[in-house]
């Protein structure tokens, strides 16, 4: 699995001022490893939304962004032993937090779901779209692709980005626009850390057992709408033959 950039936000501090100022530090750890050469430490401080200036354990020294920010990077980098100290949080502060991560939730994975149907794309009626739906992944780095009898398709296909369901697991959708040969075989394959090797879906262009259910219920539903119909029409003739209709002046 490829491993992406992740970044942690461990401490986010804010002091409010009586005359509504606003100012705050935030420390993070950039990282796509638990390697400690892997490790960035930044440490940053705001005022009023602005970063004035801002510590790099990879620079090894502190920035300033404004006047007031270059001031204070001026005397700070002047002292060995409070650079030390920054620069030690690289391993005290992020190294610490990052294995816990690690452990606790980068590590894991969830195997996807997959689901494939078809849609009419529009405009070209001689056309079908298939869309191949991942569902309930972690992490988030997966790759989807189409197959023609085995071989990769690389025209007429679109993909979402990798769609956050806000509980840690993703989604995300590939469209095909193909003209359907006979006999030829189109598949849906998903690779993912999960897996140990690639899920491949093939779609059968015959009615889904969940397309043959809705019909069924849907005819069902129709036949009993019908009879209601029949019987209460046969109701209310009956009704209106049995009275004797007397003239009013």
């Amino acid at each position: 699995m490829v491993q992406s950039l992740q970044i942690v936000c461990l401490l986010f501090l804010t002091l409010y001022t009586a005359d509504g100022f606003l100012f705050y530090g935030e420390e993070r750890c950039v990282f796509n490893s638990t390697e400690l050469k892997d490790i960035e430490y930044i440490a940053s401080l705001y005022y009023n939304k602005l970063e004035i200036l801002r510590f790099s354990s990879t620079l090894g020294r502190f920035v300033g962004y404004t006047e007031l920010g270059v001031r204070n990077a001026d005397r700070w980098n002047s002292d060995p032993d409070f650079i030390e100290r920054m620069k030690s949080q690289k391993e005290v502060y992020c190294k610490h937090n990052i294995d816990v991560y690690y452990q606790a939730a980068l590590t894991k994975s969830v195997k996807p779901s997959v689901r494939l149907h078809s849609e009419s794309p529009p405009g070209d009626q001689h056309a079908a779209m298939l869309v191949c739906s991942v569902y309930d992944f972690y992490p988030k780095l997966i790759r989807v692709t189409w197959l023609r009898d085995g071989q990769e398709v690389t025209s007429d296909v679109t993909s979402t980005d990798e769609l956050a369901d806000g509980d840690w697991y993703y989604q995300v959708h590939s469209h095909l626009v193909y003209k359907h040969r006979s006999g030829e075989k189109i598949s849906c394959m998903v690779e993912h850390a999960s897996l140990q090797e690639p899920l491949h879906t093939d779609w059968d262009p015959s009615l889904s057992k969940s397309e043959t259910n809705q019909l069924a219920i849907g005819a069902s539903g129709l036949v009993l709408g019908l009879v209601l119909f029949l019987g209460g029409f046969v109701y209310y003739r009956r009704k209106c033959s049995g009275r004797i209709l007397v003239p009013t002046n």
